[in-house]
């Protein structure tokens, strides 16, 4: 049951059950688990060009056609399964985004033996900390642009500065969430 009474950020969507769950009980908050990292760097890159509730909407067959998000089996599909992809209509059929998928997974995994996790990597940015930004109308930061710049050399897509400052919020990096809101924070 959603609390309609509750002051929330600007962008979720009152008259959508998936974007007031997400904004209540994920966005924002730190994330430190392997597949949910990866599984949202996924969806992060196909909402370039496109709305976030676009890609929420369509998040559980996602799941389903990119095998939850298990990072060892994305990086092993072929062209058969690339094809298979595209041509899936719940999902966001664009070519370039599904290849990247792989590319990405190839990288994540290079990440996550030379430091031992991405979660350790991706948190080493901000020494561990949160960092408590209300999201107003930027889209990137000088943090976002670091990490961008830092994964698109080690060979991943669609990791632009934009992409990855919603990324950082998404994953509680950065707590974006707005003064009103009930999930807003100052920093402590």
């Amino acid at each position: 049951m959603i609390d309609k009474d509750i002051s929330r950020c600007f962008w979720a969507n009152p008259k959508n059950p998936l974007y007031i769950a997400y904004h209540d009980e994920e966005w924002g908050k730190p994330c430190h688990d392997e597949r949910m990292l990866f599984e949202m760097l996924i969806l992060e890159g196909f909402q370039a060009g496109l709305s976030w509730e676009c890609v929420l909407n369509k998040r559980e067959a996602f799941r389903e056609a990119f095998d939850d998000f298990d990072v060892r089996k994305v990086v092993e599909y072929d062209d058969g399964k690339l094809m298979e992809l595209a041509g899936n209509p719940k999902i966001i059929r664009n070519r370039l985004k599904i290849k990247a998928s792989v590319t990405n997974a190839q990288a994540y995994i290079k990440i996550q033996e030379e430091h031992g996790s991405f979660d350790k990597y991706i948190w080493s940015f901000t020494d561990g900390e949160v960092i408590y930004e209300p999201c107003d109308l930027r889209t990137t930061s000088p943090l976002s642009d670091t990490v961008s710049k830092d994964l698109k050399r080690r060979g991943m897509k669609f990791v632009g500065s934009t992409v990855i400052y919603s990324y950082l919020q998404a994953i509680g990096v950065i707590n974006g969430h707005l003064e009103g809101c009930w999930k807003f924070k100052k920093e402590e």
